[in-house]
């Protein structure tokens, strides 16, 4: 193989035409550029890593139902700015993130609205200090912890058995976040060509951790409103017959919705007498506005039986710098996951654990909970902002989380995420929540930046969104930023 052209994987047209969604602005005669800028978007959002081969020309413009000639110019545009090269007989290929990156389009004052995470949890510095000290009693071992820092596993267990599941140090695996809590449980339970059940929408990295398994990810829909649909859920367990499910029962990543007790007593029955297991994140059940996470409903575990694993996270409540995360399940299931997980990894960072481990002794739950206490209020903020800059849009507010999931006035995620770009903001369009793309109707909108950054965002946001949609009248103080 030519050194020069990078070995990846294959995008195909159907595929692509999928991912871009609804690219192209409405009465815009710019076609090759609005695709270009679709395409750059997905690049830089990781969607189409460096590697990634297009499909060819006639293939992406029949999927897309245009012309050769616009699909030749969008891949000049792409061509010009870097971020895409091609040879002939051997087509073209993603080839960098593009020169842009550090140009001209380059911004200081980017507000990244992409990721629902907040800053490190006030405390974080203190945890550190006490953490360097404890290290000198780890420096004479290996430093390989294939379970975790038992004091860690003693403080996680603890918080699980207040919260109304039973659970033994033994019955905790510390990783490296909970992204790679899921992925170490698919590679036990799922394989290629096998089903996955997952909520619709949904995490992004859950669907695409599903297809790297080559697994396929089967979808429930979710409503916005009223939640899950126990009759749907009963459905695809018996139609599809998924090999696993994932899903996040506590404030809904992108919906912010959760679920009752007694949707989770029916739904973990369903689980428990189907004998499915089921993967369900909890990384976001710390950030509870409306009570104490104590006093929440019991995890949906304590229903589904012997075959649940519920993942865990440090970055959502204390900071995503620590990297950590955590699976609980019974003892039979950790022993299976020990084969996969040295595939993976040989355990997390022994300094990080003791850092963790000291944020989750009681003050610093003292400290999290004046964190929920900021966070409602950026909520309550980005909610304002939205009403003021944005009445058209439509969301309910959330009784926890990081994000309020957006309905737009008409199908335009995709174009909004390329024009908000433009104007200083990064979005993750709808479509990223889709196992197969759609949403073009919602945008999730996180709130973890500080409240005066929140209503800039909104602001800009509102101006990219009066331009995709080819109006004149940007209301006041909504001047677009160039």
């Amino acid at each position: 193989m030519d050194p020069q052209i990078p070995f990846g994987g294959r995008i195909s047209g159907a595929r692509l035409a999928t991912l871009l969604g609804e690219w192209r602005r409405r009465g815009s005669r710019q076609g090759a550029a609005d695709l270009a800028a679709a395409v750059e978007l997905h690049v830089l959002d990781g969607q189409l890593p460096i590697g990634t081969r297009l499909p060819a020309e006639r293939e992406l413009a029949d999927e897309l139902g245009v012309s050769r000639t616009l699909i030749g110019a969008a891949l000049d545009r792409l061509r010009e700015d870097g971020l895409i090269a091609s040879r002939r007989g051997a087509g073209s290929w993603v080839a960098a993130t593009g020169h842009r990156e550090a140009g001209s389009s380059a911004r200081d004052d980017l507000l990244d609205l992409a990721r629902a995470a907040p800053a490190a949890l006030p405390g974080m510095l203190a945890a550190v200090d006490t953490a360097r000290r404890e290290l000198a009693d780890h420096l004479t071992g290996n430093g390989y912890l294939t379970g975790g820092l038992p004091r860690l596993r003693e403080r996680i267990a603890e918080r699980y058995v207040a919260r109304g599941l039973p659970t033994t140090p033994e019955q905790i695996m510390v990783t490296s976040g909970a992204y790679s809590a899921f992925v170490l449980c698919l590679r036990m339970l799922a394989g290629p060509g096998d089903r996955v059940l997952v909520e619709q929408p949904t995490y992004p990295n859950a669907i695409d951790a599903v297809r790297a398994t080559h697994a396929l990810p089967v979808p429930v829909a979710l409503d916005p409103v009223r939640g899950w649909d126990p009759v749907g859920i009963e459905a695809a367990v018996r139609q599809a017959a998924p090999r696993v499910g994932y899903l996040v029962v506590d404030f809904q990543n992108p919906t912010g919705l959760r679920m009752d007790a007694a949707g989770r007593e029916r739904l973990g029955g369903l689980l428990a007498r189907s004998r499915t297991p089921v993967v369900v994140d909890e990384s976001l059940v710390e950030l509870d506005y409306e009570g104490d996470p104590v006093n929440g409903p019991p995890p949906l575990a304590a229903f589904a039986g012997d075959l649940a694993l519920t993942v865990g996270s440090a970055a959502k409540s204390q900071w995503g710098g620590l990297r950590l995360g955590w699976i609980r399940a019974s003892s039979e299931l950790l022993d299976r996951l020990l084969s996969p997980r040295f595939a993976v990894d040989l355990g997390a960072p022994v300094f990080d654990q003791l850092v963790l481990a000291e944020l989750l002794e009681p003050d610093g739950y003292a400290a999290l909970a004046r964190r929920r206490v900021e966070l409602r209020e950026q909520r309550d903020t980005l909610a304002a902002a939205l009403r003021t800059h944005c009445p058209e849009w439509t969301f309910e507010l959330p009784a926890g989380g990081l994000s309020l999931w957006c309905r737009l006035p008409e199908p335009m995620s995709t174009r909004l995420a390329v024009s908000a770009a433009n104007h200083g903001v990064q979005l993750a369009p709808g479509s990223r929540f889709g196992v197969h793309g759609g949403l073009e109707r919602w945008l999730r909108l996180p709130f973890g930046l500080p409240r005066e950054q929140l209503v800039e965002a909104v602001r800009r946001v509102s101006a990219a969104a009066a331009s995709v949609r080819g109006r004149a009248d940007v209301p006041a103080g909504q001047v677009p930023v160039t």
